[in-house]
């Protein structure tokens, strides 16, 4: 059973609004063969400029489903992100689909596919695939970590177009990561 938390940011949560997430969301139900209990964050928030952000977060046991989305009605947005999250779902199925090929254990195989098949209206079920290759590794790089403070690292990123940084702090000599965020400003992620 999916239990909600829809907050309001410069919004009032009205009926209306609870009753549409509730419906649009509630729709992942049929991805599951028993419906999971979990717990489902949902933020809106309006912008000065009436731009309206959905952000809705669904932890499970296996997978946390995140989904984020900007636009100008807020029930566009809504929807919007009943596509994002389906994606995910689907995306997820057909790794571990193929993680029970490569391991060869038709039990497991079959035991999964109950587990993670899409259950259609009539009852029938349909594996949906993706493309397997879009998590590929297609590129990597080699490089040694120069000791520097975020400042620095900020400007090395900023010189190399890049929106994100790692780095070796030069007072902890632990590996940090800079990182560009949506609003323009800066962030850090520092290692133990």
């Amino acid at each position: 059973m999916l239990n909600y938390n829809i907050r309001g940011e410069n919004i009032e949560v009205t009926p209306a609004i609870r009753e549409h997430v509730e419906k649009k969301i509630g729709k992942l139900d049929r991805y599951f063969n028993e419906t999971p209990d979990a717990n489902v964050h949902v933020n809106l928030k309006v912008y000065p400029d009436k731009n309206t952000k959905v952000e809705v977060t669904i932890p499970m046991p296996h997978l946390v489903l995140r989904a984020e989305e900007r636009h100008t009605d807020m029930y566009a947005a809504i929807d919007l992100i009943l596509d994002k999250l389906e994606r995910q779902i689907r995306k997820h199925k057909t790794r571990v689909n193929r993680k029970m090929r490569e391991k060869g254990s038709p039990k497991e195989f079959f035991a999964a596919q109950e587990d993670l098949n899409h259950v259609s209206p009539n009852g029938a079920a349909a594996v949906e695939v993706e493309d397997e290759n879009e998590s590929e590794v297609v590129r990597t790089k080699q490089f040694n970590l120069k000791p520097m403070d975020s400042e620095e690292a900020i400007l090395q990123m900023d010189l190399l177009g890049h929106s994100f940084f790692v780095f070796t702090d030069a007072e902890t000599n632990a590996t940090n990561i800079v990182y560009k965020r949506r609003d323009g400003k800066y962030g850090l992620i520092e290692t133990n």
